[in-house]
């Protein structure tokens, strides 16, 4: 079974802040990682690791597609352990009182071989902890 990770938040800022926020190298590295390399381009690759400065965990993506202001879509690979591909669709709603930010992590199980730290359960926590918390937190403040 296939079944992607999805959640969603009610973020209380302007949708542009929120294009901002998930799109901008220098604004992401205060909530979600520092990718040094990221740049809004379709074909573009990205690599980072966890915070902390251990570098155990090397992430590679590859934009996907970009609609500004409502869809951002990446690969999201782990290269030092497998040759296998997710993807991370992040999509934005304007609503009355902000943005409704939908994240959709899909094809999880393709990591199910890589051991415990890479199960669903990780990555749900790790996701709803990044938007509901770290995300929601930095743009609302």
């Amino acid at each position: 079974m296939n079944t992607p990770i999805t959640l969603q938040y009610n973020i209380n800022a302007p949708i542009e802040k929120v294009w901002e926020g998930l799109t901008n190298k220098d604004e992401m590295k205060f909530w979600y990682f520092d990718i040094q390399d990221f740049e809004l381009e379709v074909g573009r690759i990205f690599n980072f690791y966890e915070p902390g400065g251990e570098n155990k965990y090397h992430h590679q993506g590859e934009i996907l597609e970009i609609i500004p202001l409502q869809k951002l879509k990446h690969t999201w690979t782990y290269p030092d352990f497998s040759e296998q591909k997710t993807t991370v669709i992040w999509e934005l709603q304007s609503m009355d009182n902000g943005a409704l930010v939908k994240l959709t992590h899909e094809d999880i199980e393709n990591f199910k071989d890589l051991g415990e730290g890479f199960s669903r359960e990780n990555f749900t926590g790790g996701w709803n902890s990044i938007v509901g918390q770290s995300l929601k937190g930095y743009l609302e403040k």
